[in-house]
Formats: structure tokens, sequence, C-alpha cells
């Protein structure tokens, strides 16, 4: 443990230490090769208008550079291997994407997603919402936020070992540790193995997501409530209105944009979860989903370079509208800037 904190604190060391140096060196560099000071008239303007022009790409640079490396070559090469066969070598054209609409496995993983994307954006906005509301009402609200918040600190695969515990099944005769099961056993019900009930498990994984991302939601959202004009709603309740009609006739219009804004934001995570099902069920009892599908394909049985790009690639597809039109409202939100 204490070779694992050193590790980390060297890296952040490191890491930091090398952009603060990289950044001073490059400014440094750019006024030694374009001086400004000591040199007159017309010189001492270009030198200025040149700085002016390569300075932002000391900072664009290297992201441009690392998002070309690990982010559009992997996406070209991913691309290429969705044509090849299984070793990654023959040209196959379509095939992987024909067999993958027709694979009844593939099909299921689909009908997952789609159960998690009709649930969990949806369930996480609201709870967000509401909590948002409420928080804003009461003394102790920024503690109550902190603590709903804290989750989404926590990594998915954290997450999903506490509410491992959480779900936990002991076998007929055995004490249960699971906080749910024993519950239900204290009330006189029947302990249950709640991952490996087909269909309903799904919702079991889903109430981890809902319980990191809701923070995410709520703090979004509280933001949003907070731009509300105070004249607006001090209108409402001269005219009449009770709270419940200035929720949702005056706040939630006003807060539409970002409410879309955290829907879609949500629905993308949503599209890409794997770490979660990974942990929890491994895929089994139904409960596999598109990306974990696609790690299966990609590096057990042998690998399938062909088949797990493919699936890839139809996650990016599926990924890519809803990104966009993501960007899009945020812009609109932001009024283009």
């Amino acid at each position: 443990m204490a070779a694992q904190i050193f590790s980390a604190i060297t890296v952040i060391i490191v890491g930091v230490g090398g952009c603060v140096a990289y950044f001073w060196g490059a400014n440094r560099l750019v006024d030694i090769i374009f001086p400004s000071r000591g040199v007159q008239g017309a010189a001492a303007i270009d030198n200025l208008r040149r700085q002016g022009m390569i300075r932002p790409w000391l900072f664009v640079g290297p992201a441009m550079i690392i998002l070309t490396i690990y982010l559009i070559y992997p996406v070209i090469e991913t691309l290429r291997l969705s044509f090849l066969d299984r070793g990654g070598v023959n040209f196959v054209g379509l095939a992987n994407y024909q067999w993958a609409f027709g694979d009844r496995e593939f099909r299921n993983s689909i009908l997952n997603n789609i159960i998690w994307l009709a649930v969990v954006p949806a369930a996480c906005t609201f709870l967000g919402l509401i909590i948002a509301v409420l928080t804003d009402k009461i003394w102790w609200g920024t503690i109550a936020k902190s603590l709903i918040f804290l989750p989404l600190a926590i990594s998915f695969v954290g997450a999903s070992v506490i509410w491992k515990f959480i779900y936990e099944y002991r076998g007929e005769g055995q004490t249960q540790i699971g906080l749910l099961n024993a519950i239900i056993q204290y009330f006189g019900g029947q302990p249950q193995v709640w991952i490996s009930l087909p269909f309903w498990n799904n919702f079991f994984l889903m109430i981890i997501l809902i319980w990191i991302q809701t923070g995410f939601a709520m703090v979004i959202l509280s933001s949003a409530l907070r731009g509300i004009p105070e004249e607006t709603l001090e209108a409402a309740v001269i005219d009449g209105a009770n709270p419940f009609q200035i929720f949702w006739k005056i706040m939630v219009p006003q807060i539409w944009g970002t409410i879309a804004v955290v829907w879609t934001t949500i629905t993308i995570l949503v599209l890409k979860v794997f770490d979660i099902v990974l942990t929890m069920t491994n895929g089994q009892w139904n409960s596999q989903v598109l990306a974990n599908l696609m790690f299966d394909w990609m590096f057990r049985g042998g690998g399938d370079f062909g088949r797990g790009a493919t699936i890839a690639i139809i996650i990016m597809i599926a990924v890519i509208p809803i990104m966009v039109w993501n960007i899009r409202q945020a812009n609109k939100e932001t009024g283009g800037h």
C-alpha cells in the first residue's frame, strides 16, 4: 500500500511538474526567438504578432497530439479491423456486421442497453432535479448535497463492490450479511440471489449507476436553478401559484436546456457502461450489455478482432448523434461562446 501511495504521489509530482516546466520553457523559448523587448518599431510589432500566433498552439498542440494518438488513430484502426476476420488479417467486408445483427446475444445486449437508456438517464435527472430543489429549501442543504455527490468520487468498480455487499446472498441456514437480504429475512421474507434474477437483475445493476450519477445531475441542475431570476418566482407567488405550479410551470421550463444536457450526458455514459456489469455479473444471467460483449469478443476466448471491433464501431455510431446534439445544446446554453 505504501509503495502504491508513493508511486501515485510521484506520478502526480512528475506530471504536474512536467507540465509546468513545459509551458514555462516553451513560452521562454518563444520570447527568446521572437523578442518584444529591446526591439524597436515594426520588428517589435511583428514579433508580438508571431508570439500571439504561436502561444495558443503551445497549449493546444500537446492536446491535439494526444487526441490523435489515443482517439483518432484508434477509431480509424477499429474501423479497419471491423472489416477483417478473427485474426485481423483477411478482408471479410460486411460479414461482421451481418453476424452482429443476426446474433442472439448481440440482440439481447442491445435490448439490455435500451432498458438502461430508458431508466437510468430519466431516474438520475429526475432525482437530481428533485434533490436540487429540496436541498435549496433547508439549512443543511449543503451537507446533504455533499453526501449525495460523494458517490461520484468513487470508481464504478469500487461502487460495484459496495453494492455487491448489499446484494450478497448466503445459503440457506446461514446468516445473511447482505443488507438487502438481511432486511428481507428480518421481516420474514425469503432471501434471493438478486443479481442472478433474469431481467430484474438489470434494474439492480442500474441502481448502482443511478446512485453514482444522481449527484452529478443534482449539482448541474442546482446551479441552473440558482440562475432563475428571483423576480420571476416572486411574481408567481404574488399571482397565487402554489409550489407545485412554480416548480413545473416556471422552474422546469426555464432550465429545460440544462435538463436536456444532463439527460444526454448520462445517456452517453449509459451507452458505454461496462465496469458495473463486469464487476457484478460478468455479463451472466442475461445482463450482458454491448460494451461487455465487445470486451468478451475482443479479449476472451482467444479474441476475435473483427467482431470485437464491429461492436465497438456500433457503440460509437450510437454515441455520436447524442454527443453532437449535447454539444449544440450546451452551446445554446452558453450563447454560442
